[in-house]
């Protein structure tokens, strides 16, 4: 779709395209596109991982993430990883054109629409690595003993993480917990 509207304009041009990460580094290698189009889920990799291995042999790529990914953990990751943009595959056609005439020209470019769910985190205690692994533990359906074994902590050290994580969620309970999280891409289903 997006390669459609990119070759339908007359100042772009699809340089090339890749279907996993070892085929998006080799073409990047092989073509040098002033932008990259790249999804942070790959059936190899991660998009962010890619992004990374791209920007330290290239430091001045340009990368856009196009993806469905949309909370606002995912999107600062790919911020700091390096991205220059980010969109949504949901998002207008002519969002997405503006949005890489915008990063080509030097900027950085973030639709409203994210920038709005980045605002309204911005302030938020970020979960501990250990929450986000027992949150994970939560999300497959254990509970605190199978987590406590699973984690090699105390179940009164598993039920501690679950309150810290309720409130730094603002959640009711384990299953709001998850579903946040999933949300805001803190973990994955």
């Amino acid at each position: 779709m997006s390669a459609t509207i990119i070759n339908y304009q007359a100042d772009m041009s699809l340089a090339g395209t890749a279907s996993n990460g070892r085929e998006g580094i080799e073409a990047f290698r092989a073509l040098r596109p002033d932008i990259t189009l790249m999804d942070i889920r790959l059936p190899d990799l991660s998009g962010l991982d890619l992004m990374i291995a791209i920007r330290s042999e290239f430091p001045d790529a340009r990368v856009i993430v196009l993806t469905t990914c949309e909370g606002d953990v995912e999107v600062l990751r790919a911020l700091k990883a390096g991205a220059r943009g980010y969109l949504l595959k949901s998002m207008p056609s002519q969002q997405m054109l503006h949005v890489i005439r915008e990063v080509y020209s030097g900027k950085r470019s973030v639709p409203w629409e994210i920038a709005v769910r980045l605002a309204e985190h911005l302030g938020d205690e970020a979960l501990s690595q250990r929450e986000v692994e027992v949150l994970q533990q939560v999300a497959v359906g254990n509970r605190n003993r199978q987590i406590a074994a699973n984690l090699f902590i105390a179940e009164e050290t598993v039920k501690v993480h679950l309150k810290h994580i309720k409130g730094k969620l603002g959640a009711n309970g384990r299953t709001q917990s998850v579903a946040l999280a999933a949300r805001r891409g803190i973990i994955q289903l």
